[in-house]
């Protein structure tokens, strides 16, 4: 590197020194830091926190914050606060770190300047990133690691409009800084990745989901049309083979249902809209009971009723709680006894409407009962694994009675029966939840 070079691009060593080494302001600055940043929920949160806090300490027109990934091979800006618009080097620009200046900042562990960018821009004119930063005004920089332990996380920019801006006390509070903010960087970090593939998940999920609803269903219609003998007589054999497809059919309809039930919720599509005027056994249970009318059938179980045949309107979400429905009676059938029994019961009291579900069946163990209402969460028991399910239906159930402001809950006698109740406020809450 020539020696004017070196007058546009420097390092010096990142480890700042103690606290005496700094003004008082600084050293509230590093104490703000201390107590606060921590408490930041974002990244973004963290770099408005430190361009307002920074102003007056060190010349600062432009913080950045870019974080490693693919293994630390790129670089990705993820936050940018500047004082000025518009911003031509934003947030998920990317670049490799092989083979620029920036990689030396985690090789060597030191601070790097840019002088004079104008300058290094004619000297690196395939710079992408320089070249955009000139175009902002922007004239020098100061760049420190974020580490956490050793463990490289990314870099801590901080620019100005004005060359040679910085010098090495600057760079010192810098990294100071910057070694007081690296966890709090990486928790939000990871927290906003988190978020991004929970949200990536869910429209995934409600894709395929939606995608698969239509043939499967399609496919059921045509077999039970075959079993049903319209398009000729089948032999005993023949039926029976067609039953089975059924039966695999209903099962991922099962799995259809409540992974879109699942990916609505998560996804903040499935709306709490109650009614006043809800008519419990027609709005709710009737279409419920079609749903799962099939499978009962198929288990030869008997359905039995007790919901009174009069009753005010029902305060609710008349969409939501047929979800429920379908939900616990499916559930009933699922694992309850062949040719068992399956009651539905319903208890309209001043303050509160109550339903109950109750199937004979071999139930579930008293421990285990923690492990309903948990999204994927499935019980243990031999039964339970025998009969496969989702783990979401009894999530949503519990999501769903929540919005309602009411309560769900299970019991069981092992081997002989299982109940699920819930219960809803009447009339509902005037600020209703979300589903």
């Amino acid at each position: 590197m020539s020696g004017e070079q070196q007058t546009i691009l420097t390092f010096v060593p990142a480890t700042p020194p103690g606290a005496a080494a700094f003004t008082d302001a600084e050293r509230q600055l590093l104490d703000a830091v201390n107590r606060r940043v921590a408490a930041q929920e974002s990244t973004e949160a963290i770099v408005d926190f430190l361009f307002e806090q920074m102003q007056g300490v060190m010349p600062c027109d432009r913080v950045s914050i870019a974080l490693l990934e693919d293994d630390g091979r790129r670089l990705v800006s993820r936050h940018t606060r500047a004082a000025y618009e518009p911003l031509r080097l934003g947030n998920g620009y990317a670049e490799d770190l092989a083979g620029s200046s920036l990689e030396q900042v985690f090789v060597r562990n030191d601070l790097r300047f840019i002088h004079d960018l104008q300058a290094y821009l004619s000297a690196h004119p395939n710079s992408r990133s320089t070249r955009a930063l000139v175009k902002e005004g922007v004239r020098s920089s100061l760049t420190c690691a974020l580490a956490v332990e050793g463990r490289r996380v990314g870099v801590l920019f901080r620019s100005s409009r004005r060359p040679r801006a910085y010098d090495t006390h600057q760079a010192h509070l810098l990294a100071a800084v910057a070694e007081r903010l690296s966890q709090a960087v990486e928790k939000t970090w990871r927290i906003e990745q988190l978020a991004a593939a929970t949200a990536a998940y869910t429209e995934m999920l409600g894709f395929v989901s939606h995608e698969l609803k239509s043939p499967v269903a399609s496919m059921m219609s045509t077999t039970q049309t075959l079993v049903d003998g319209y398009l000729g007589e089948l032999t005993d054999e023949q039926r029976d083979a067609l039953q089975r497809v059924l039966t695999r059919g209903r099962y991922v309809l099962d799995l259809v249902r409540d992974y879109l039930d699942l990916a609505r919720l998560e996804g903040g599509q499935m709306r709490f809209a109650p009614r006043d005027d809800v008519s419990f056994a027609d709005d709710v249970l009737t279409p419920a009971i079609e749903v799962v009318r099939p499978a009962l059938d198929e288990k030869h179980m008997e359905l039995t009723v007790d919901v009174p045949s009069t009753t005010p309107g029902l305060s609710a979400d008349p969409d939501l709680l047929r979800i429920v429905l379908v939900n616990l009676l499916s559930n009933a059938v699922k694992y309850g006894n062949e040719a068992g029994t399956v009651r539905v019961r319903a208890v309209q009291a001043p303050d509160e409407f109550a339903v109950s579900v109750w199937n004979s069946g071999p139930g579930f163990p008293p421990e285990q009962q923690s492990r309903l209402f948990r999204k994927f969460s499935r019980l243990t028991s031999a039964v339970s694994k025998q009969a496969r399910g989702t783990g979401v239906g009894l999530y949503t159930v519990w999501r769903i009675i929540r919005a309602h402001g009411g309560r769900v809950s299970a019991e069981s006698a092992p081997g002989q029966w299982a109940e699920f109740r819930f219960t809803i406020p009447q009339p509902l809450p005037h600020a209703p939840g979300e589903a």
